[in-house]
């Protein structure tokens, strides 16, 4: 009943005045969120739904993560190789790859497509759930829903992200190999040697940081656009859109944050 009534206030919220609508969305976020952290801590542990979301998010993931990781590090290798042409400075092409990949490439591109696959799937399943009664039913039983669907995957996002962010680094090196000493003819020591020399374990530990929050936001905002639909399969589909657009342009933000903490202010 409750969630009934509070979805009948966003409605009139929404047509009333959308700028209450968006906060009012965004305090909807937080305070699931957090309803949804805390039954991480309280049992009983459903480790069986959390290997579920782990297999669905991570490793269902792996072959799209993969593919795309592998041809952006072959078209970063191609662009970065004719640009430094100009320079003579073909053998900087490794660490430019290698740092490109771990900052920033391979954490964001990992959560998007993560998002595209996975959150996507997560907001249209728990909207599917919701406007055919099925959340209430698991109330009804005297289960915690936010417990039973949402801490699961939220876990999973924030454990499963930053994994294919490491798998997207290896294959998009093995790209740019590829591109840079196969197809460019480069001389394959003096590319990991610049890889050597430019990258640092900061750079891979600020991707997996990133990885990190971009699985938890892609979580939570397609956890709760999804656990909130209503509508019908209308609705359904607009909480899917809005749980994808919205992760999106996060993650977008998030970075730039998180970059400014952890590169300019020197965290590591």
């Amino acid at each position: 009943m409750e969630d009934a009534w509070a979805r009948a206030r966003r409605t009139a919220l929404k047509a009333l005045d959308p700028a209450l609508y968006w906060l009012d969305d965004i305090g909807n976020i937080v305070s699931l969120t957090g309803k949804t952290i805390v039954w991480l801590f309280r049992p009983p542990f459903r480790v069986a739904q959390m290997l579920a979301a782990m297999d669905f998010i991570g490793v269902q993931s792996i072959f799209i993560v993969a593919l795309t990781g592998t041809f952006s590090g072959m078209v970063l290798a191609l662009q970065t190789t004719y640009a430094l042409r100009a320079f003579s400075a073909e053998g900087r092409v490794g660490g430019l790859v290698a740092v490109s990949l771990t900052r920033e490439l391979a954490p964001v591109f990992s959560a998007i497509m993560v998002t595209a696959r996975a959150g996507s799937s997560m907001a249209a399943e728990l909207g599917n759930m919701r406007v055919t009664e099925q959340i209430d039913a698991i109330t009804t039983m005297g289960v915690s829903a936010v417990q039973y669907l949402l801490s699961p995957r939220l876990l999973a996002g924030v454990v499963m992200v930053p994994l294919l962010c490491v798998l997207y680094t290896i294959v998009g090196m093995g790209g740019a190999y590829l591109v840079a000493v196969q197809l460019m003819g480069g001389d394959p020591g003096i590319f990991w040697q610049s890889v050597h020399d430019v990258a640092t374990p900061k750079d891979l530990f600020m991707g997996i940081v990133k990885s990190s929050v971009f699985g938890f936001i892609v979580a939570a905002i397609s956890c709760r656009h999804g656990f909130f639909a209503s509508g019908g399969a209308r609705g359904v589909g607009l909480a899917t859109t809005r749980a994808v657009v919205e992760s999106c342009v996060a993650i977008l933000i998030a970075n730039y944050v998180l970059t400014d903490v952890l590169l300019d202010k020197d965290v590591f």
